[in-house]
């Protein structure tokens, strides 16, 4: 009885010298493992090192008419186009365009990574139950996380750095991509597979020419929402080392500037809605002409 009474006080002498001994070997592998760690993730400071240089430096009409025209591939709408174009001037003439081409070099790579990462994944969860049953508890845990969560083993292996930052917001954005392609694939029509398989078709080229394809705009959708995800870490990945956006947020925070984090805020927001409104015409785009295919 009065153990039960005095249950959560009771002495976890047990409990505090589990949590040191697991926080001690950790830093112990931290420690062993650190030089490889880098060895292995230098291709990705490169990576988003050439992009970055790419972005700041590349004058910016081109820019301007790259995302012009990116808007008016995915959705043929002017309207989004203007406002496309327009977001990105108020940017410049508010003297925000190097930190919101550093952000939108490190949202890039991280959404390529994470597609590459998560797609294959979600494509051997749509195609076996007990691949399923193993990672969506995982990406609940994921999605579920605090994001500061995430840059304690990061920082603890490989230290201070956009690196660091850069794995922590592919870990925090990438269920999106896993879920929606597992769903996408289990969602094609049954029918249009047995048809598939009646033409004798493998597991391959009816993966690559009939499930992929009619699974893309469930795709898009989370490549949609991975990229929403990784704009959302901005100003958290700026904490250790990302440069960007982020930073005079943080910056403002600290110094309690008001203006500067409001406009380096609507930045990100501003930025976020061109990523959001371009990739999802491009998801409605296939959407119609899947819809097209198959009238």
């Amino acid at each position: 009885m009065n153990w039960f009474l005095s249950f959560p006080n009771l002495d976890r002498g047990y409990l505090t010298a589990l949590k040191l001994a697991i926080d001690s070997w950790f830093r112990d592998v931290a420690r062993s493992l650190g030089s490889t760690a880098d060895f292995l993730f230098y291709p990705l400071q490169v990576s988003l090192s050439w992009c970055e240089r790419f972005l700041v430096g590349m004058p910016w009409p081109l820019v301007l008419a790259f995302v012009a025209l990116l808007a008016w591939l995915a959705s043929r709408s002017v309207k989004l186009v203007v406002g496309c174009v327009s977001i990105l001037v108020l940017i410049g003439l508010f003297d925000m365009w190097d930190d919101t081409m550093k952000t939108i070099s490190m949202i890039f790579v991280c959404s390529v990574l994470a597609v590459v990462i998560g797609l294959p994944i979600g494509i051997a969860a749509a195609r076996s139950d007990r691949v399923q049953r193993v990672i969506l508890p995982i990406l609940d845990v994921m999605q579920t996380m605090p994001s500061f969560v995430y840059l304690i083993p990061v920082v603890m292996l490989l230290g201070i750095g956009r690196v660091p930052g850069l794995i922590a917001v592919v870990i925090y954005s990438i269920p999106p991509i896993i879920r929606l392609t597992n769903l996408g694939i289990r969602l094609v029509d049954k029918e249009i597979l047995e048809a598939a398989d009646a033409f004798g078709s493998s597991k391959r080229q009816k993966l690559l020419t009939v499930q992929l394809p009619l699974a893309l705009p469930t795709i898009m959708a989370g490549v949609n929402q991975t990229i929403m995800m990784a704009l959302g870490m901005v100003v958290i990945a700026a904490m250790i080392g990302v440069q960007g956006l982020g930073q005079p947020v943080l910056k403002a925070i600290a110094n309690q500037y008001f203006t500067l984090g409001i406009f380096n805020g609507l930045a990100i927001v501003g930025t976020a809605v061109i990523f959001d409104r371009v990739s999802q015409a491009f998801g409605q785009r296939l959407q119609k002409h899947k819809g097209a295919s198959h009238d």
